[in-house]
C-alpha cells in the first residue's frame, strides 16, 4: 500500500487538489475500462470537492456519462431529509452536472429497517460489479471524511460494523448518536483502487495525529483500519487539521 499526506493551505486549495485527483482518476479509468466508479462521502469537507467539480473549471473535463456514483455511507433518514448524504451530494454536485440518472446509486433508506436496506444496497453493489458471494467490489475511488473521534464513513469507534470482515454493506447502530447508519465495510473500502481522506479544520487535528502518528488502535480510531490492499491511500488535509502533526507531509 502506498500512503501519502498532502497538506493544503486552506479548504479552497483542498477542494481544487481533490477535484484534480477526481478528474485524473475518472479520465484514466474510462480510458482503460470504459467506466469510473466512485463512492462519495457526507460531511462538510467534501462540499469543497463538489463545489469545484461542478464549476466551469472542472465539470467539462469529467466524462460524466461514464461516471457511476455510490455512497460510502448514509444516515438512516429519508432522501429529502437535511441530514441525508444523498441530498447533500445532489444539491452540491449531481444536480449541477450532466451525469445520467441511471448512473446514480443512492443508499435506500425507505424500508424502516436499516439492516434490510443495507442488504439491498449490498445486492445493488454485487449486481453492478457482477460479484459472487464473498467477493468485494473494486471501486476506482472512495472519498472519505474523518470525524473528531477518528471515525470514517459510518465506522464509529467500538461499533459492530468494525468486526464485519466479509460483507460489503452493513447497518451500524451508533450508541452515542442513538442512530442507525448504513456503511461500506472496512473490507470493501480496502479493495478500492484509490482511497482519499478529505480532512479540514482544527477540530480534527488531535484525531488526525492519532490516526497517522499514534499507536495502532483502530477500534478506537477506525480511520486506521483504512489500508487499501492493492490500492493507494491519500490524506488530503488543510493546515488547520495538520497543525499537530510531526511530519508535515507534501505541499
Amino acid at each position: 500500500m502506498e500512503r501519502r499526506l498532502i497538506v493544503c493551505d486552506n479548504l479552497d486549495e483542498l477542494g481544487r487538489r481533490s477535484a484534480e485527483l477526481f478528474v485524473s482518476l475518472a479520465r484514466e479509468a474510462v480510458a482503460s475500462q470504459g467506466r469510473f466508479s466512485v463512492a462519495l462521502s457526507g460531511g462538510d469537507t467534501p462540499k469543497a470537492l463538489h463545489s469545484q467539480l461542478q464549476s466551469d473549471a472542472y465539470a467539462p473535463r469529467v466524462p460524466w456519462s461514464d461516471v457511476y456514483v455510490f455512497w460510502g455511507d448514509e444516515r438512516y433518514v429519508p432522501h429529502d431529509h437535511p441530514d441525508s448524504n444523498y441530498k447533500m451530494a445532489r444539491a452540491t454536485l449531481l444536480d449541477q452536472v450532466p451525469i445520467p440518472e441511471e448512473n446514480i446509486f443512492p443508499v435506500p433508506t425507505g424500508m424502516g429497517d436499516a439492516e434490510l436496506d443495507a442488504d439491498q444496497y449490498q445486492e445493488t453493489v454485487r449486481s453492478f460489479y457482477s460479484l459472487n458471494e464473498g467477493e468485494q467490489p473494486q471501486l476506482d475511488l472512495v472519498v472519505l471524511g474523518m470525524g473528531e473521534d477518528g471515525h470514517t464513513a459510518s465506522l464509529f469507534p467500538d461499533t459492530a460494523a468494525l468486526k464485519n470482515s466479509s460483507g460489503i454493506v452493513v447497518s451500524n447502530y451508533v450508541e452515542k448518536l442513538d442512530a442507525h447508519r448504513v456503511t461500506f465495510t472496512v473490507s470493501a473500502i480496502n479493495q478500492a483502487s484509490f482511497v482519499v481522506f478529505l480532512i479540514s479544520g482544527a477540530s480534527k487535528a488531535s484525531a488526525l495525529k492519532e490516526v497517522l502518528e499514534g499507536p495502532h488502535q483502530p477500534n478506537r480510531f477506525p480511520s486506521q483500519f483504512v489500508q487499501p490492499e492493492n490500492g493507494k491511500l491519500l490524506f488530503l488535509v488543510d493546515s488547520e487539521a495538520a497543525r499537530e502533526l510531526t511530519a508535515m507531509g507534501e505541499r
